[in-house]
């Protein structure tokens, strides 16, 4: 990449991180958070619209289709800080329907996702711990999350060697919801008409699956960031024997690990997605890539989170304690496309001659 573009790559992220503070700034407003947890839909339609005018929905769709045109960078910085203020808002779900409307050519329903005057969840999971979309007409769609404020789905069914698109309508679906850790849920929708608005390959698709897997990793970077901060400050606040318990070495040496796993987590994800901006990349090398990136971000978020709730002592096992919020959120997202099992395994098939 030339200095050039690589200054404006760099502009480009910088403006999204700016622009992320104004929606969703990483200090958080939590009160917002518990506000929506364990209501229905789980997150703010007026939000969403906000998302929709800011460009972030349609930030992967080229701007001739209405959206920002913009690389992975900047989608994985604003997942990052979209995870560190617990957005629930589903945005990597709404950009995942809004890349495969786009390449479909389906103009209308893709102008009013990008717009965030409507939210459509792909429902392509037919079994947990699976990245394969098998499009099986009658088979019940899985962990659509946030699914009871979807105006409609879309649905990849089998034909030939790529998947027809329906565009299934909410009203009338046959759906169960089913509560999150994280005060959330998740849709089990079973497939019910609907209009056919265009068809892709089995390589589109898994491509668009794999820049959903990056942008959920990055969500789960921010998450851990800002957990393993404010972590931080209550060890430079919490006194104990008449000092900080920060100033103690066993938890310094437990910090210490701690931010080593995020910086290792944050190499993986912005790694990865400088690789998906490379139009020459290999396809093997950017799937091994994306996979290590959400393996690792996968398990150093859970490590993160559960080491934050213990460095907080009892008061951190509350649900009045906001660090409680981070691990739940965690949780949630760890296995959303993907286990960190699965892409291990990915990464291997991928790189075998590489050490996971």
């Amino acid at each position: 990449m030339s200095a050039m573009l690589e200054d404006e790559r760099d502009d480009a992220i910088r403006m999204i991180r700016d622009s992320a503070a104004g929606i969703a700034p990483r200090g958080g407003d939590r009160k917002r958070i518990r506000a929506l947890r364990f209501q229905s839909p789980g997150f703010d339609p007026a939000v969403w619209r906000q998302m929709g005018e800011q460009g972030w929905i349609g930030l992967r769709v080229p701007e001739e289709q209405g959206g920002a045109g913009l690389g992975m960078g900047a989608f994985c910085a604003l997942a990052e800080e979209l995870g560190a203020a617990l957005a629930p808002e589903p945005l990597v779900h709404g950009a995942l329907s809004a890349r495969l409307l786009a390449e479909a050519g389906a103009t209308g329903p893709l102008e009013r996702l990008v717009a965030g005057e409507a939210l459509v969840l792909t429902a392509w999971q037919e079994r947990a711990g699976s990245f394969d979309v098998p499009g099986t007409p009658e088979a019940p769609r899985l962990f659509l999350p946030m699914a009871d404020g979807a105006q409609s789905f879309l649905v990849p069914l089998r034909q030939g060697e790529g998947f027809s698109l329906i565009l299934q309508p909410a009203e009338g679906a046959d759906l169960t919801l089913e509560p999150t850790q994280d005060g959330g849920s998740f849709g089990t929708l079973r497939p019910r008409g609907g209009e056919t608005v265009g068809t892709l390959s089995a390589a589109q698709m898994e491509a668009a699956l794999e820049e959903a897997a990056l942008g959920t990793a990055a969500l789960l970077l921010g998450v851990m960031d800002q957990a393993f901060a404010m972590t931080l400050d209550y060890l430079r606040t919490r006194q104990q024997f008449g000092k900080p318990i920060g100033s103690f070495q066993a938890l310094q040496h437990r910090a210490a690990d701690l931010k080593v796993q995020i910086a290792l987590g944050r190499a993986s994800v912005e790694s990865a997605a400088m690789l998906c901006d490379r139009a020459d990349a290999p396809a093997a090398q950017r799937r091994a890539a994306i996979a290590r990136a959400k393996a690792r971000a996968a398990d150093a978020a859970l490590l993160v989170t559960r080491q934050a709730i213990q460095l907080h002592g009892g008061i951190g096992y509350t649900d009045e304690a906001d660090i409680g919020l981070y691990l739940r959120r965690a949780m949630v997202l760890a296995n959303q496309f993907g286990t960190a099992a699965l892409h291990r395994r990915r990464f291997a098939a991928a790189q075998p001659e590489v050490e996971a």
